[in-house]
């Protein structure tokens, strides 16, 4: 199909971006050679057509009726009839990630109507694993929001109170596993959003070690943020997944080229017995914190003594600055790559969804209105930096990450992991219809402190139930040292083994009483 030509007074529109005068004479040249320019495009156009587009897959969905917690977008029941390690094992997907012939909205009206041709390569693998595709699980607008009020297709509620948040943006994968409708579900992570809805809502979220995972196939925020990881009711079945999922595939150009195959599940012998455990210092105090949760965490690594772990405070002064890169690298690099660069962006290797590139483009300025003051004020945010200072800070944000990451490296030479609280409070209550947007604002915003930093750094993190406060669960995050997932499940199992499990809420009631801590 030929691509449209451009009209002068787009040419004279390009022309004004780049601060090009051109009079009358000078257009008209200029918008005919840039029509003659387009004829490459044509024939790529052809090329893609006859060569590289996919067919979507016929493949049944449903929106269903009986969704209290509002924690599915779309059901289905997908699986390749082999067997494998997740034979019959139903699994949620959380919605940024394709399933070929299903729905995709990614939380938001900016996508919403649109069906992917591919399976994202964690799809492939864990239908070669033998799991059912359970469904897609709602996430929050363009998974940019730490609580769960933001989904265009409303709020997903806590099992534990249905008043009440389940974190984002995995806020779908968190209630559906909390709740037992599934016990595994993929959730991705680019601020703590696999780890913060999973601490809010009891159940166990592992953030990958950066590039571990492919992202392939999922919508991108940005790509030096970008991370897939399990959500699961035990630390076993995320050392399980991780294993199916982690490894190259070839096309994500945040994966090194060669990453060595690792033994998830044999890792967790629970003996952790001479492991130095460290209590996180500046992870503890936040700005928001509630005593009673840092206390419950201090406690609970304290039990690590139990199994003959040595615990002791540790010190990371640039954990409360990393916070600063992360939110600069999420505002103009999101604008850049996720907004103006239609999710993907350009310039790197990997491969590109163009039909989610081209439809995300056209649906998202036609919807933009509708978008969250969450996903409105980065981007105008970044959009004024990019223009006026040029990508400058990105540019001394990413220079500045390896002293961070240093920095978290330096302390865990002397332990073997780092634990802090996961959110440095309990869920809470969903805002209500007049909340004004800057309420709004804090509430999506205010939960990653502790947890965004290893999505700058690439460290990878657990968080795991550490017990409750006033009836709501608090979460534990575990990190360690970058491709040592490993040892990070492995504490996190013997902990979980100390615990003799974790609590699920009250199905009947989807209101449970409150448990004591343990």
């Amino acid at each position: 199909m030929a691509i449209r030509r451009p009209s002068t007074s787009e040419i004279a529109s390009a022309a004004q971006h780049f601060g090009l005068h051109f009079d009358d004479h000078a257009l008209a040249e200029f918008t005919a050679m840039a029509g003659y320019s387009l004829a490459a495009y044509d024939a790529v156009d052809e090329l893609y057509d006859a060569i590289a587009r996919p067919q979507i897959p016929e493949r049944a969905y449903e929106f269903p009726d009986d969704n209290p917690l509002g924690a599915w977008y779309v059901t289905t029941e997908i699986s390749s009839g082999v067997g494998g390690p997740l034979s019959g094992r139903r699994i949620a997907i959380k919605d940024n990630i394709t399933v070929a012939g299903v729905p995709m909205m990614n939380g938001s009206r900016a996508l919403e109507g649109f069906i992917p041709a591919r399976d994202a390569t964690v799809v492939q693998r864990l239908l070669d694993a033998g799991a059912v595709i359970a469904g897609k699980s709602v996430c929050e607008d363009l998974c940019y929001s730490g609580s769960s009020f933001t989904s265009a297709t409303g709020p997903v509620r806590n099992p534990w109170d249905p008043a009440r948040e389940t974190g984002g943006s995995s806020s779908g994968s968190a209630a559906l596993v909390a709740l037992g409708d599934v016990e595994l579900a993929i959730g991705g992570d680019q601020g703590g959003s696999v780890r913060i809805p999973a601490a809010l809502c009891g159940i166990v979220g592992h953030k990958p070690t950066y590039g571990l995972v492919p992202y392939t196939g999922a919508f991108p925020i940005e790509r030096t943020l970008d991370h897939l990881g399990p959500m699961t009711r035990t630390v076993a079945d995320a050392a399980l997944l991780l294993g199916l999922l982690a490894g190259p595939d070839g096309q994500d150009p945040r994966q090194p080229a060669h990453l060595p195959a690792v033994e998830y599940v044999a890792a967790l012998t629970g003996d952790v017995a001479g492991m130095w455990v460290g209590l996180l210092a500046e992870g503890f105090g936040q700005p928001g914190s509630q005593p009673a949760v840092d206390e419950l965490v201090r406690s609970s690594a304290q039990r690590f003594t139990e199994i003959g772990c040595e615990v002791s405070e540790a010190s990371v002064p640039w954990h409360n600055n990393v916070f600063h890169l992360f939110a600069v690298i999420m505002s103009d690099g999101a604008t850049y790559q996720m907004l103006d660069g239609n999710g993907y962006g350009l310039g790197v290797d990997g491969l590109y969804d163009p039909e989610l590139m081209e439809y995300f483009a056209r649906q998202r300025r036609a919807s933009a209105d509708q978008l969250p003051a969450a996903v409105k004020t980065p981007a105008l945010c970044g959009h004024y930096s990019l223009t006026t200072l040029g990508g400058s800070l990105y540019g001394k944000a990413r220079n500045l990450l390896p002293h961070a990451r240093a920095a978290y490296d330096s302390a865990l030479e002397q332990f073997d992991v780092l634990v802090m609280p996961t959110v440095p409070s309990t869920a809470a209550v969903l805002p209500g219809p007049d909340a004004d947007d800057a309420t709004l604002l804090a509430q999506a915003m205010g939960k990653a402190l502790n947890t965004a930093p290893m999505n700058v750094t690439g460290h990878p993190a657990i968080s795991v139930p550490a017990g409750f406060v006033d009836g709501l669960p608090v979460g534990m995050m575990i990190m360690g040292k970058r491709f040592d997932d490993a040892t990070v499940l492995r504490v996190a199992h013997a902990f979980e083994m100390l615990c003799g499990g974790f609590p699920m809420p009250d199905r009947g009631s989807r209101r449970a009483g409150s448990p004591a801590n343990r």
